[in-house]
């Protein structure tokens, strides 16, 4: 049975990152978008970066363009987005696919580990339900990413512990983190 440290990304560059380099640490893995209604959470991001880097925590960020088009330009102008409007220090990867025939293996073997639950609550949770519900009418008995901003979590053993969706609160995330640290 394949375990997190199994698999890798590319980078920006063309070379390959292996979560292996990950082990010991807590990672939070996130697909990612520069045109988006949730990019702003870049922001809380890099908070959460700078509050817990020094302690154990890596943020994987994988731009995707499968959500409407929402990640235009190349690696590079990506890269430059995050940097110069949200000061993000941790890296982006390359542009890659999260669902599909095309999607990364790290991404099927997340979703293998936690499945969607649900949006949660408020008026971004009920947006997200009519808008996917027009996309793919069964999207809440499937494990798919369903947008944007879908994060896992990874504790300093390997283990998926958390799922949370593009609507779920930040300081939820945050707390997360904390408690693995």
């Amino acid at each position: 049975m394949s375990t997190f440290y199994d698999y890798s990304v590319t980078k920006r560059d063309g070379s390959e990152l292996s979560m292996k380099e990950f082990e010991g640490k807590v990672v939070l893995v996130v697909n990612t978008a520069t045109g988006c209604g949730f990019t702003p959470q870049y922001k809380d991001l890099e908070s959460i970066y700078e509050e817990f880097h020094d302690k154990g925590l890596e943020i994987l960020d994988i731009p995707c363009n499968q959500f409407a088009g929402q990640t235009p330009g190349t690696d590079e102008e990506v890269h430059e987005f995050c940097t110069l409007k949200y000061n993000t220090q941790f890296d982006q990867m390359k542009k890659s696919e999260v669902n599909g025939e095309n999607a990364l293996d790290l991404y099927k073997y997340l979703k293998s580990q936690k499945t969607f639950e649900g949006f949660g609550k408020g008026p971004k949770a009920l947006a997200m339900n009519v808008m996917l519900k027009k996309i793919d009418k069964d999207y809440e008995h499937n494990s798919e990413i369903k947008w944007n901003f879908t994060k896992f979590l990874i504790d300093r053993q390997g283990n998926v512990v958390a799922r949370f969706e593009p609507t779920a609160d930040m300081k939820a995330v945050r707390d997360a983190v904390a408690a693995l640290i």
